[in-house]
């Protein structure tokens, strides 16, 4: 069982992440609590500045130190340094690490969509794959922080490691994935303002060892929020995949984030179409349940094409390698999903 020397011990070294000295000399190791019947350690850090992609990489760094350390589940409050604290170790500051990653030659390809549930975080990470199994290097961002389900679609049970002063991000179906659902315990919620979703979200850009990408995929939120301004703002070269289902409404709602793409001077590529009909096994009949027309009327109106229409099927499940959301590329959506990514990548090769 875990002491609190011993977690004081397996934490004291660890440096805090603006005056890069250790936790220990610092004394900012503020409170541990041990719920033996639970193997649940939770600790209060004191660094600098809270509310920033650096606490991010020490809460990683803490949580897979004590994991190794054999806590179950770890709980971690952060608050600042006293001011007499920063006063006189404020010289030892770092300056800000520039964000190499947006000044690459990768191509940043958001999926958006107008409301929730027409299925664009299923579209992401299946064209994340896509484009892999065509041999492109291909990272994943699920920037949907409020909404994070990129791990659990993708099967990845895997938590990022860190190496020097940089996340590694997982892999899986030859993607390099980053998510919020890496850095939550529990899946518990999400009870964030603007401005701090933001820090994330340029945290994932400039924190993470992408190492040398052909493209980005980024799953946004629904709609026209925080996250998706942040990334319009971020990314001035970024393209746009909306995805929408045939019905109108849904349809009419997209073209709201097809205008913020517009406006902002990012490329819509084109549109996916997402549920566009059932087609019964015995039959080999469609039938159009949401409706029909929504993804020609949007792509019109953005001055767009459809990439493709995906009907409504699963993937079959293999339980030696779960991924609940990831089509095999032999499944017909897999197929589906293939020809998007040789057209995506036919686009961005012009």
């Amino acid at each position: 069982m875990l002491t609190e020397a011993r977690i004081r011990e397996v934490l004291g070294s660890l440096k805090e992440p603006f005056l890069h000295i250790s936790l220990a000399d610092l004394q900012a190791i503020e409170e541990i609590k041990i719920k033996e019947e639970k193997n649940h350690v939770s600790v209060k850090v004191l660094i600098a500045k809270t509310g920033t992609s650096e606490q991010l990489q020490l809460q990683t760094q803490i949580v897979n130190l004590l994991k190794e350390a054999g806590a179950a589940t770890v709980g971690i409050r952060f608050s600042e340094l006293p001011e007499e604290v920063l006063a006189q170790h404020r010289h030892a500051a770092g300056a800000a690490e520039e964000n190499n990653l947006l000044h690459s030659n990768t191509t940043f390809i958001a999926i958006a969509s107008g409301k929730g549930g027409v299925g664009k975080s299923t579209v992401s990470v299946n064209l994340a794959v896509s484009l892999a199994r065509l041999g492109k290097k291909v990272g994943l961002i699920d920037a949907d922080i409020y909404g994070f389900s990129v791990p659990d679609m993708m099967g990845i049970t895997k938590r990022p490691v860190v190496r020097g002063e940089k996340i590694i991000p997982v892999e899986r179906f030859g993607v390099q994935v980053i998510s919020m659902g890496f850095f939550v315990e529990d899946n518990a919620p999400i009870i964030w303002r603007g401005p701090m979703l933001g820090k994330m979200l340029n945290s994932f850009f400039s924190e993470v060892e992408w190492g040398e990408l052909d493209y980005l995929v980024l799953d946004l939120p629904p709609g026209t929020g925080d996250v998706a301004l942040d990334v319009h703002t971020m990314l001035p070269a970024c393209k746009e995949i909306i995805v929408t289902t045939p019905h109108p409404t849904a349809a009419f709602v997209a073209a709201r984030a097809g205008a913020m793409a517009l406006r902002t001077e990012h490329e819509v590529l084109g549109i996916i179409e997402n549920m566009a009909y059932f087609e019964s096994k015995l039959t080999g009949e469609k039938e159009y349940v949401f409706g029909r027309g929504g993804g020609e009327k949007l792509a019109e109106e953005l001055n767009t094409e459809i990439l493709g229409r995906l009907p409504l099927a699963q993937p079959d499940w293999n339980e030696d390698d779960f991924a609940p959301s990831i089509y095999q590329e032999d499944h017909k959506l897999g197929k589906i999903y293939l020809e998007i990514a040789e057209k995506v990548a036919s686009k961005l090769k012009k």
